[in-house]
């Protein structure tokens, strides 16, 4: 089932919004995307999506991730971790 974009937000809250300003209020120009195995499917969808509202060059973490304590070591200017725990 493909989901838009807008439908993820609803589902998922991903707040993408304040991911692009805060890349953009950070100055940004690299960004790391970390997303847990059950938003994979749709992380170039957002990869995408924060790349055309900002000036930023977007990498996606495609290993797996356990959380905020499973920080990569890379030297992208921002790590943004996100979660899929929908949103009530």
């Amino acid at each position: 089932m493909v989901q838009t974009l807008k439908d993820l937000q609803e589902t998922y809250n991903l707040e993408i919004d304040r991911v692009i300003e805060e890349i953009k209020s950070k100055k940004a120009k690299t960004i790391l995307l970390q997303f847990p195995d059950g938003l994979k499917p749709h992380a170039t969808q957002i990869a995408n999506h924060i790349e055309e509202n900002t000036d930023a060059k977007i990498s996606i973490r495609l290993g797996d991730c356990f959380g905020a304590c499973d920080t990569p070591q890379t030297s992208a200017d921002l790590i943004i971790q996100f979660g899929h725990a929908p949103w009530r």
